[in-house]
């Protein structure tokens, strides 16, 4: 008897009775990697990546799985865009602007000096042009990108002296991430572009004069505040750095629908968990450190005037000559004057009463 009749006349009861098994196509399971630019001892920056992963594999039923790498360990910190652009790895987590000797254009999709806060970066980011912006501009490297934390505001880094005035930045070498060093340079300093987890040793050896990374639970974590004394604020450069995933193009494309939204429901866990990672852990450690003796100092006015004004005029020159940033700053730049006009009112209204109180 023919087999398709067989199953018709028999039905599945009788199929299974039979010893006769129909036709089932089980889901295929996918093994993916990711790439880090980070250290595994930073559990929030580090974190976002496990996070992401776990939330893949629990919204596959286990069906999906990435295994997560830290900087160095599949390729070096600095190398993931390579990775992912060649499909050396599927997956890398790290912060756009690293990359901005490539193009200019990738700081825009996390931080620049004066640029946007964290809520108003996701803001553009979700529900303005930014995401649709960036992705335009990331096809060129096979890349499609996805949100993937956020630090918050951070400070402005460890200084072996102080910063008394615009005079006390000239020829000091300093670690600076990415895109803001050419700003830095501006002013006279000397820019060094370090991954996460050399900074302490050329801090500790005098490589440089000092050393900018995140806030202060990284930061002890990393034990700057035993090398250099001083610390200061806000990080000018990173209002609200946003970190990325980035996925290899060609393997997002042989997704499935379903698994095509698993990864983006995964980013946006992890998008968010970083943040509240962040905020949560950073008032203990900065307490820790002040009582541990760390002197914390806010930038002087001049310092950030002469930066705000060397940034504008270098987006400015910038435009001028690159037309993937001029498209995407321009939009960039239009969202940004409209937010800092409503967070002056309502946010900054709430945030310096409630500063200014006994609590």
């Amino acid at each position: 008897m023919e087999r398709r009749s067989f199953v018709r006349s028999a039905g599945l009861a009788g199929v299974l009775a039979a010893g006769v098994a129909p036709a089932v196509h089980a889901q295929a399971t996918i093994r993916w990697r990711l790439a880090s630019s980070f250290p595994k001892s930073l559990d929030t920056i580090f974190g976002a990546a496990d996070v992401f992963a776990k939330k893949v594999s629990e919204l596959s039923g286990g069906k999906f799985t990435i295994s997560t790498h830290a900087g160095g360990e599949l390729m070096p910190p600095f190398g993931v865009v390579d990775g992912v652009q060649n499909g050396t790895v599927e997956v890398a987590h790290t912060a756009p602007y690293y990359f901005f000797g490539k193009d200019e254009t990738f700081a825009i999709g996390c931080a620049i000096p004066f640029g946007l806060n964290s809520r108003q970066m996701t803001a553009w980011m979700v529900e303005g042009n930014g995401l649709k912006l960036m992705r335009e501009f990331y096809k060129q490297y096979n890349i499609v990108n996805f949100l993937g934390g956020n630090t918050g505001a951070q400070m402005g880094g460890w200084y072996r002296k102080e910063i008394k005035s615009i005079a006390d930045v000239k020829g000091m070498k300093m670690r600076i991430g990415g895109f803001a060093g050419k700003v830095f340079e501006k002013l006279g300093g000397v820019p060094q572009n370090i991954p996460g987890g050399e900074i302490y040793q050329s801090l500790e050896k005098g490589t440089i004069d000092a050393a900018e990374w995140v806030g202060p639970y990284d930061d002890q974590k990393l034990g700057f505040n035993k090398v250099a004394p001083y610390y200061y604020y806000p990080g000018w450069w990173e209002g609200g750095p946003q970190l990325d995933f980035f996925v290899n193009s060609k393997a997002y494309e042989g997704l499935s629908s379903e698994n095509k939204a698993i990864i983006e429901c995964a980013a946006a866990v992890a998008h968010v968990d970083m943040q509240a990672k962040y905020d949560a852990k950073n008032p203990a450690a900065l307490k820790q450190l002040v009582a541990a003796g760390t002197k914390l100092f806010r930038f002087p006015k001049d310092v950030l005037e002469a930066a705000f004004k060397e940034s504008m005029a270098l987006y400015s020159d910038i435009s001028g000559k690159n037309p993937n940033w001029k498209k995407v700053y321009e939009d960039y730049a239009a969202f940004r004057r409209d937010q800092n006009l409503w967070f002056r009112f309502a946010e900054a209204g709430f945030d310096d009463f409630m500063q200014s109180q006994k609590l």
